[in-house]
């Protein structure tokens, strides 16, 4: 093939190796050359956007996005490249739109009609909206705020009351004692509701601001179960069991929680009911490609049968990384190239 492949990376950043490379972008590039399709590394800068954009333009089959948001700074230029690229027939793994549509937080709120969410899951976009339904919830079941921004369990609290309410109450005061716990190191605080909910409005405020209200689901302690997926092939499952102790609900290496590696097929039952979901899934979160690199976790639960299910808890596709299994990057590109078959096929 003549055209490239191009990764897009940033300069810096602490997912970085020796080489300045993510370590584990340099492995799909060798294994795309391996297969005889040609692929290179871009620095995306935007002081030089006009100038990528026109070489990716000319030189380009296909972009893999691999930087980590968290080491972007000028994510709305770069985001608008790439949707100019896609616009001229460039191939986006994945489409940014995708990439936001995948990743944010209320993703949750968006699937609702699915089997994976509960129906009880709210997006707060606005304070006022905070403001109104949270004591109401609160008042039913305890549950867990997580804010759109943040990684590593910033800003993700678990929100239960000190003292019961009374019968017939529906509504939380807002001075009522509650009982918060950070997902980032499972730590504790106690606040009056109405404090704590002023606390949270720094989530709601500003660009891509905003809060998601889910219940709080007890056998998070058994563990979080992650789909790794390539497209639409789960590759493997990731069992992150919380830290042992009391109020640990946390899955994150940070805060303690053990992983554990299994195959799909340890997890039939999840996989399967996941994929039948998947083009529902797509329809409602735009009718983008699936993303090429991309996570979907979950958490047990027991529906009203008494039998297990499992929960959505989160997705991620802007730079999931595998570099405890470089191995992987043979399978990343045969999905690639199956992928640019597939979009040349339609085009023809």
């Amino acid at each position: 093939m003549d055209k490239k492949v191009i990764f897009f990376e940033v300069q810096g950043g602490n997912d970085k190796g020796p080489d300045g490379y993510r370590k584990d972008t340099m492995p799909m590039v060798n294994a795309l050359k391996q297969r005889g399709q040609d692929a290179e590394v871009i620095f995306f800068d935007v002081t030089k956007k006009d100038e990528i954009f026109n070489y990716v333009k000319e030189q380009g089959i296909a972009y893999v996005s691999r930087i980590n948001p968290g080491n972007l700074q000028h994510e709305a230029e770069y985001f608008e490249m790439l949707r100019e690229l896609c616009a001229e027939g460039v191939i986006g793994m994945p489409h940014p739109d995708a990439m936001i549509g995948y990743g944010s937080k209320d993703v949750l709120s968006k699937l609702t009609s699915t089997n994976l969410v509960p129906d009880d899951t709210f997006a707060y976009y606005t304070t006022e909206a905070f403001k109104a339904q949270f004591p109401t919830s609160l008042a039913i079941n305890e549950r867990v705020l997580k804010q759109n921004r943040g990684s590593t369990g910033e800003g993700i609290w678990r929100v239960k009351l000190v003292n019961p309410l009374a019968k017939r109450v529906t509504e939380v005061p807002l001075d009522a004692e509650i009982k918060c716990t950070e997902a980032k190191d499972n730590h504790v605080e106690y606040w009056k509701l109405g404090e704590f909910m002023t606390f949270c409005e720094q989530y709601i405020t500003g660009a891509n601001g905003m809060l998601i209200d889910m219940r709080f689901l007890p056998r998070i302690t058994e563990g979080e179960i992650r789909l790794f997926m390539l497209r639409d092939k789960p590759v493997h499952v990731v069992h992150k069991k919380p830290a042992d102790s009391e109020d640990a609900f946390s899955a994150t290496l940070f805060s303690g929680a053990q992983y554990r590696y299994d195959a799909p097929e340890d997890w039939a039952e999840l996989v399967q009911n996941f994929l039948i979901q998947l083009p529902l899934v797509t329809s409602l979160l735009g009718n983008y490609d699936l993303p090429l690199i991309w996570t979907a976790d979950f958490m047990l639960d027991t529906n009203g049968a008494g039998e297990d299910c499992y929960i959505l808890g989160e997705m991620n596709c802007s730079c999931v990384g595998f570099t405890s299994e470089l191995t992987l990057a043979h399978q990343v590109a045969e999905e690639i190239l199956a992928c640019i078959k597939e979009q040349t096929e339609i085009l023809a």
